[in-house]
C-alpha cells in the first residue's frame, strides 16, 4: 500500500503517529475535567429537566473519554490485529455513540433552554426531571439500538490482513450497506439539529438582550457575559463537530469502495483530523456546564474556594 500511496503527498504514517500524540495529549485533561464534571453533577439535585440532561452529557463525555486511550492506542505502527479488530468492533462502536449522544443532548439543551427563556408560563411538563428522565433515557436507548448494536453484530469477519482498511473488511456485505446507512442517519441528525441550535439561540439571545435592554442596564461588561453564556453551545457545536461532518460527506464513499488510491488517503487524514477535533468536545463542554447551570456553577466554585483554602492551610 505504501507503493500505492508514494506519490499521493500524503504520508499516512507520520499522519497517524500525530493523530495518536494528539489523542493521548487530549486524554490527562479530559478526564480530569470530566471526573471534576462528574463528582460536581453528582452532587446536583434532579430539579429540572436541564439538570437531567446536563448530566446525561456529563455521563457521555466521560464514557467517551475513557475510549480515547484505546483510539490512540489503535494508531501505533505493529499494533496487534487483535486490538485493532477489537477496536473495530466494539471500542469505537461505544465512542461515536457517546459523541451523538452528546451531539443530540446538546440539541435538547438548546430546546430546553429556548421553551424556558423565549416561553416562559411556569412550570411545564416539559421542563420536570421526569420528563427529563423519559427523553434522556430514550437517547440513549434509540441510539443504542440503531447505532451501537447493529454495527457490533455485522462487523464480526475474522481480521485477516492488518491494513489501514481492516474495519471495513471486517463487515459483511450488509454491515456496509448498514454503515453507510447509519453514516446518513448520523448526518442528517447533525444537520437537522444544527439548524434547531441556531433558530434557538438566534431567539434566546434576542430575548436576553431585550430584557438586558429594558432593565435600562448600561454594563457592556453584563452584555459580553450575556452573549457568551448564550453562544457557548453553538460555538462548541461549530468549532467541534460541523468539521467532521462536513468531511465526513465527502469520505463515506470512498471508505464504503474500499480502494486505496490517493483522494481515499488525503480524505482519511482529514477525517482523522477533524475526528479529533470533533473529540475535544470532551474538554469544553464544562464550559457550558459552567456558564450555563447556575446550580453547576456554585457547586464548582464552592469545590474552588475550598481547594484553595485546603492549599493555604498546608503551606
Amino acid at each position: 500500500m505504501a507503493s500505492v500511496l508514494s506519490d499521493c503527498g500524503v504520508d499516512l504514517d507520520v499522519a497517524q503517529l500525530v493523530i495518536m500524540g494528539l489523542y493521548f495529549v487530549l486524554f490527562i485533561p479530559a478526564l480530569l475535567l470530566n471526573i471534576m464534571a462528574a463528582w460536581i453533577s453528582w452532587k446536583l439535585k434532579n430539579k429540572s429537566s436541564f439538570i437531567v440532561y446536563l448530566k446525561n452529557l456529563v455521563a457521555a463525555d466521560l464514557l467517551m473519554t475513557l475510549t480515547l486511550p484505546m483510539t490512540a492506542a489503535d494508531r501505533i505502527p505493529g499494533v496487534p490485529v487483535t486490538l485493532r479488530a477489537y477496536n473495530c468492533q466494539f471500542g469505537r462502536v461505544l465512542f461515536y455513540l457517546c459523541m451523538y449522544i452528546s451531539i443530540v443532548l446538546m440539541g435538547v439543551i438548546s430546546l430546553d433552554r429556548f421553551f424556558k427563556i423565549v416561553q416562559p408560563g411556569g412550570k411545564r411538563l416539559g421542563q420536570s426531571a421526569l420528563f427529563g428522565k423519559v427523553v434522556s433515557a430514550s437517547i440513549w436507548i434509540v441510539l443504542f439500538s440503531i447505532q451501537a448494536v447493529p454495527t457490533m453484530v455485522l462487523t464480526n469477519k475474522p481480521p485477516e490482513n492488518n491494513t489501514r482498511a481492516l474495519c471495513m473488511d471486517m463487515k459483511t456485505d450488509m454491515g456496509k450497506q448498514y454503515h453507510t446507512g447509519i453514516i446518513i442517519f448520523c448526518q442528517i441528525v447533525f444537520f437537522v439539529l444544527l439548524i434547531i441550535i441556531v433558530f434557538c439561540y438566534i431567539c434566546i439571545a434576542k430575548r436576553v438582550i431585550e430584557s438586558h435592554r429594558n432593565s435600562g442596564s448600561v454594563n457592556t461588561n453584563g452584555k459580553r457575559k450575556i452573549k457568551a453564556r448564550v453562544f457557548i453551545v453553538l460555538l462548541v457545536f461549530l468549532v467541534c463537530f460541523a468539521p467532521y461532518h462536513i468531511t465526513r460527506l465527502l469520505y463515506v464513499p470512498q471508505q464504503v469502495k474500499n480502494r486505496i488510491n490517493c483522494q481515499w488517503a488525503s480524505m482519511n487524514v482529514a477525517k482523522n483530523i477533524t475526528l479529533w477535533l470533533a473529540t475535544t468536545n470532551v474538554c469544553l463542554d464544562p464550559l457550558i456546564y459552567i456558564l450555563l447551570c447556575k446550580a453547576f456553577r456554585k457547586k464548582f466554585y464552592e469545590v474552588k474556594t475550598s481547594s484553595f483554602r485546603h492549599n493555604r492551610g498546608h503551606q
